[in-house]
């Protein structure tokens, strides 16, 4: 795989002020990477800088090989990436059909269709009337009819039963796996995150406090959630986790 989205040094923020620091990530061709970390830890800052609705205060931002700082927003949409904001970003006076029309994606009704087949019977309905899920499931599929290069979420399951977020999950992984998305995740139910991912990155504070691979994270709970408390509490878990590996007993060596 190669790194389709890089993020060095990112510094970002609101008047001035560095609400992230100094964060490096990176996304690979179809991989799914997970953003975690409480409110308030800069995740939806990140996203919204690195698809150009915030200026950078720092670093750069690379989508395929070439930065895109001085690119506008529509510009970056138009380069492959597509980013499915917390709040949805729908067109609650029209219809499912016409929100699809929107994206201006060719034979984007149907290829939307193929994403989530349960909004056919929804076409005619207007979005504001839809379920919280089937809000979801039509900004993703608005998304995903684009075909985009990167698909940034924010919020995913924000207002959703944890069943209905299982059901839109392995859609994401579909993506993944057979067009080669790069998906960056910002979900706060952590666990369902890091089933459907393969690595993941958790801020606090504005900072990178903990990465590696999903397995990595979901095996050591108690540092994942140091981080969500931050302080001291993260750098004492991370000494624990050594300490428990220097002490680990190390198996014998038999000899032939």
């Amino acid at each position: 795989m190669s790194a389709l989205l890089e993020v060095d040094a990112l510094r970002a923020g609101y008047d001035g002020i560095a609400v992230v620091r100094d964060l490096d990530l990176h996304v690979d061709a179809g991989e799914i990477v997970a953003l975690l970390g409480p409110n308030g830890a800069g995740k939806t800052t990140t996203l919204t800088t690195i698809s150009r609705l915030l200026p950078a205060l720092g670093g750069d931002i690379r989508l395929a090989g070439s930065s895109i700082l001085g690119a506008r927003p529509h510009a970056v949409a138009r380069r492959g990436v597509a980013h499915v904001p917390e709040d949805r970003s729908l067109f609650h006076h029209l219809t499912v059909t016409e929100n699809l029309r929107v994206a201006g994606a060719r034979d984007g009704t149907e290829r939307a269709l193929d994403w989530f087949p349960a909004l056919e019977p929804l076409l005619r309905r207007r979005a504001g009337l839809l379920s919280g899920g089937e809000q979801q499931m039509l900004s993703l599929a608005r998304a995903l009819a684009l075909d985009p290069m990167l698909l940034m979420i924010d919020e995913l399951s924000l207002g959703l039963a944890p069943v209905v977020v299982e059901r839109i999950l392995p859609v994401l992984r579909r993506a993944a796996d057979e067009q080669g998305t790069a998906v960056l995740l910002v979900e706060q139910h952590v666990h369902l995150a890091l089933d459907v991912a393969d690595r993941g990155y958790v801020l606090s504070h504005g900072e990178l406090v903990l990465s590696g691979t999903a397995a990595h994270l979901a095996d050591n709970r108690h540092l994942l959630e140091s981080s969500y408390l931050g302080g001291s509490e993260i750098d004492d878990a991370v000494e624990q986790e050594r300490t428990e590996v220097h002490e680990r007993p190390v198996p014998p060596r038999h000899t032939g």
